[in-house]
């Protein structure tokens, strides 16, 4: 395809998105909280049978799906069987990929924006991951799950309420995972902070503080990649659009559908001036950047209250020059763990009271023995080796036929923040009640171990 071609596609692509994806997010919004489908009971701890070999079809290979590959590619008991891109040039480098890793030729799909309908109808696989813009993560994980495929999908895993009840009552009525691939679970402090409380050297785990703080002007108002899809929804939605890398590493500390549920939030958010000023200073007073309007606010706050009474800050900031950071701070009655900067506090145990130690004090006896074990093999591949992690944890449990590290209805809680926070800045703070995906499992589900390679 020449390079009109190519761009028309994306164009079709992205405008099938904004009047499909984004309408329907938006719809979704209205619903506080829906009640449970037809799909039957709530499944605790689902097991799938184990597959000694994942046949995997991968849907969406820009920067992150690629990336995805790699890792599957260097990954014992994967076999990629198809790939499906609007691009075929993207399409075609996988191919490659996979070819000089000794795989057989995947097969390609790339006939327009909804060709991974057929890749799942008609392709024998066990696993589709969707690296997708935002629109298209529930599309592709329930045909997949239609089709009798387990799902997996780069985060958030939805955009509204209504679409994590639609990933959850599919998951259940076919019997089916449905991942979502929070990478950030896999780092190395977070993964050491949750061996910490495990442990019970933190206490009872009371607050937590979580974000995402990430100067992403550049990036939303690039020619490619995300530039192509991510600035619209700051067009769209006034809330927490991307909640899950803060918020996925704290509730499994917290035991959140394991012990615990989010019960309601409110969230605030600042006035939005950063993607106006910063099209002004880029392409020029009169461009049509600057022309656009934003509905995001540039800080969003929420605060969030579990079943249990326990508390949840979650900050969300992407359109105002900063550094990076995560934030990732977990309370308990003995002491807290920090990230960015890494540090740590436990009485009694402190060089000095009432003063920070390093996490490398803690690092000998309290390192997780999943990064212990495979942090190496993950070096180059993807945010410090915590993408191959995750990639990793997931080809394991189903060829193991484990309960996954992240379920359906962690993906439904995690993501359904976008939503609910969405409603409560609308209602000026207003408090908006998370659901309760597991429908009451959370009281019995046991906490998520520590576990191994």
């Amino acid at each position: 395809m020449n390079d009109d071609n190519t761009s028309r596609s994306r164009r079709d692509f992205l405008k099938i998105g904004a009047a499909a994806g984004l309408g329907a997010a938006v719809a979704g919004l209205g619903l506080e909280a829906k009640a449970p489908g037809p799909a039957g009971e709530a499944r605790t701890q689902f097991r799938a049978p184990a597959l000694p070999t994942v046949k995997v079809g991968f849907v969406g290979v820009g920067g992150m799906g690629s990336a995805h590959v790699q890792n599957l590619l260097n990954i014992d008991g994967v076999e990629l069987r198809a790939v499906c891109d609007v691009v075929p040039a993207k399409v075609e480098r996988v191919q490659k990929w996979a070819v000089d890793a000794g795989q057989a030729k995947p097969a390609g799909y790339s006939n327009g924006p909804r060709d991974f309908e057929r890749m799942c109808a008609t392709e024998d696989l066990d696993l589709v991951f969707t690296a997708t813009p935002w629109e298209w993560h529930v599309p592709v994980c329930l045909a997949a799950m239609k089709n009798g495929k387990h799902a997996a999908t780069e985060v958030p895993a939805a955009m509204s309420i209504e679409d994590c009840w639609a990933l959850v009552e599919s998951a259940e009525k076919h019997k089916k995972h449905c991942q979502m691939m929070e990478n950030c679970c896999y780092d190395r402090i977070e993964l050491m902070t949750l061996n910490l409380v495990r442990k019970g050297v933190l206490g009872e785990v009371l607050h937590a503080e979580a974000g995402y703080l990430h100067d992403l002007r550049g990036v939303k108002f690039s020619k490619d990649g995300e530039g192509l899809w991510r600035r619209a929804w700051s067009q769209k939605l006034n809330g927490n659009l991307y909640p899950t890398h803060g918020l996925g590493p704290v509730a499994q500390c917290m035991n959140v559908n394991r012990g615990d549920a989010f019960d309601y939030l409110v969230s605030v958010s600042s006035p939005g001036r950063g993607l106006h000023e910063y099209a002004g200073a880029t392409f020029g007073a009169d461009s049509p950047q600057a022309k656009e309007r934003y509905v995001l606010g540039d800080v969003n706050t929420s605060l969030i209250k579990t079943k249990l009474g326990k508390t949840i800050i979650l900050i969300h900031d992407t359109n105002l020059p900063r550094p990076y950071t995560r934030i990732n701070l977990v309370q308990g009655t003995k002491g807290l763990a920090h990230k960015w900067p890494d540090r740590i506090y436990v009485e009694g145990k402190a060089d000095k009271p009432h003063q920070w130690d390093d996490f490398a004090k803690f690092a000998a006896e309290f390192e997780h023995p999943l990064w212990k074990a495979i942090a190496s093999k993950g070096e180059g591949r993807g945010h410090g080796g915590m993408d191959y992690i995750e990639d990793y944890r997931l080809i394991q449990s189903l060829r193991k036929g484990e309960p996954l590290d992240q379920d359906v209805y962690d993906a439904a809680a995690w993501s359904a923040i976008v939503g609910a926070s969405v409603k409560s800045v609308a209602g000026k703070g207003k408090p908006i009640e998370i659901p309760d995906f597991t429908r009451g499992k959370w009281k019995t589900n046991p906490p998520l171990g520590i576990v191994e390679a």
